[in-house]
């Protein structure tokens, strides 16, 4: 294995320790596999003498390590439950200079990543007669953020004090993402009358109303710019019709719709419901993440000229930061924007530099926090 770092010994264990998770197929589909692969993590902080903390809420564990009980400098997250895939997505493949597997990306490399980063700062203050109380940074891994965080993140994050946070859960080498857009997922109900189908004048065709309704709704995300950074809509669901010889008297829709600050998502989802004649219903409405500013981003862009800081279309648990007050960032290691495909990997190029960033940043922030 040819590794440009000057990590080398650890960026080697990263890889080899990435493949172990991807190995467990941690969908939630596979609760027993979520919770293997949570012992396994467990396994290995005991293993390096790691004190630590192991929560589990309404069956989903989360792995905490902090250098004081309930506070950290810097904070990193990550998570190890994936999408589901086929079985041959969980035996990693390593390949012209890519890790190929579910997971690989989207989070199983971050949390490998931030054991080994861990487990070496722990070494080093040992060598200088320090102990683990001395570090700048603690590590967070969920198992529920494919399905909200809200059993993992948002319950943990309520518990702890943390003055900065990186979400290793998207942006690229080059660029950390300091705004996610908010979710706002409605549920629109179109209500007809049935009859016969050879006697459509006899009833009220609920799909129709419904594609009435929809239009609209959808009259109000016509905004377009080149960066999208404005509300959008997506009609990703619809179920109607029991018969093909009937007329349906019912015919319901999902809307995945996400927002930026420029809208206030009850605002909006009343304004929607004036536009149509069916009941629509709000099934999940989740915060913007806005990282907000910190001396510890300063840091990190002040270390690296090439990074970019900018903006994210989807969402992930750092939107609990943003509920929490706590300032923070998402960065992580380059794709080729495979996360949840059948060639989902991670570039492990990017993935070796992000270790030797992440350590020389840790390095300075233990510095800035001793000054």
């Amino acid at each position: 294995m040819n590794i440009d770092s000057k990590n080398q010994p650890a960026a080697q264990e990263v890889v080899r320790l990435t493949k172990d998770l991807v190995r467990f197929k941690t969908m939630h589909s596979a609760p027993d596999e979520i919770r293997r692969c949570a012992d396994f993590i467990v396994d290995y902080l005991k293993g390096h003498d790691i004190d630590h903390q192991h929560f589990e809420h309404n069956g989903y564990p989360s792995i905490l390590m902090l250098p004081r009980t309930d506070y950290a400098p810097v904070l990193l997250m990550s998570h190890i439950d994936v999408v589901d895939a086929p079985d041959d997505l969980f035996e990693p493949i390593e390949e012209n200079g890519n890790l190929y597997g579910r997971g690989a990306i989207d989070d199983k490399y971050a949390a490998a990543l931030s054991l080994v980063l861990l487990k070496e700062h722990i070494k080093r203050l040992g060598k200088k007669g320090k102990k683990a109380d001395s570090l700048p940074f603690g590590i967070l891994i969920t198992s529920d953020e494919e399905i909200g965080g809200r059993d993992g993140a948002e319950k943990v994050l309520e518990n702890i004090d943390v003055d900065f946070c990186l979400a290793l859960d998207g942006g690229t080498l080059n660029k950390v993402v300091t705004r996610e857009k908010g979710l706002l997922t409605l549920k629109l109900i179109a209500r007809g009358k049935a009859a016969h189908g050879a006697r459509p004048w006899l009833g009220e065709n609920a799909i129709e109303n419904l594609i009435a309704d929809f239009n609209a709704i959808k009259a109000e995300f016509t905004r377009t710019q080149p960066d999208h950074w404005h509300r959008t809509l997506n009609f990703s669901k619809v179920r109607a019709g029991k018969s093909f010889n009937q007329v349906p008297d019912r015919a319901e829709a999902l809307f995945d719709i996400r927002y930026t600050e420029d809208d206030d998502p009850m605002v909006l989802y009343e304004m929607l419901q004036k536009k149509v004649t069916g009941e629509l219903v709000i099934e999940q409405k989740e915060p913007m993440f806005l990282g907000g500013e910190s001396p510890y981003l300063d840091l990190l862009v002040d270390l690296y000229d090439d990074i970019t800081v900018g903006n994210e279309h989807g969402a992930s648990d750092a939107r609990f930061l943003s509920v929490r007050g706590i300032n923070g960032i998402v960065w992580g290691a380059n794709s080729d924007n495979s996360a949840h495909t059948l060639k989902e990997h991670v570039q492990l190029d990017s993935l070796y530099s992000l270790y030797d960033r992440l350590d020389t940043f840790m390095e300075k922030a233990a510095r800035m926090n001793s000054a």
